[in-house]
């Protein structure tokens, strides 16, 4: 009985839920980010670069060929393409989580607080001092 109490203990605490939806968000960003990167992007990136789609590079280890029977086979290639598409997506994923954080941050920075005025104790020997100066 003390795991299944620990256990709701722990659900039940604030850090987890917010846990939870921040990965539930963050799957949702990964897409809009995702599908920037695929339909803007790396289409003018391909437009630059002689309209070839970076998607598309690949090394061809062994081109594609029909066997025998007649049945096709395919090629065998190294898609370097899309881990560079892939690269560029997490660059681009991690740079906007690093400035919303940072606007964040900034947003919750805790205003400086104003010095605490001093303990009752100190402004009556203050107040002594003062008058024996006199």
């Amino acid at each position: 009985m003390g795991m299944v109490s620990e256990f709701k203990a722990f659900i039940s605490r604030g850090n987890v839920v917010d846990l939870a939806v921040g990965v539930v968000i963050g799957a949702a960003f990964g897409k809009i980010v995702t599908a920037l990167v695929d339909g803007i992007v790396m289409p003018l990136v391909g437009v630059l670069l002689g309209g070839v789609s970076v998607s598309d590079w690949k090394y061809v280890i062994k081109p594609a060929s029909v066997d025998a029977a007649g049945a096709e086979v395919a090629e065998v290639a190294v898609q370097y393409g899309l881990l560079i598409q892939t690269a560029i997506d997490f660059v681009l994923i991690a740079l906007v989580i690093f400035l919303f954080l940072k606007a964040y941050n900034r947003m919750h920075q805790r205003a400086e607080a104003a010095p605490a005025a001093p303990p009752e104790e100190v402004l009556l020997l203050r107040e002594i001092r003062d008058s024996l100066k006199r």
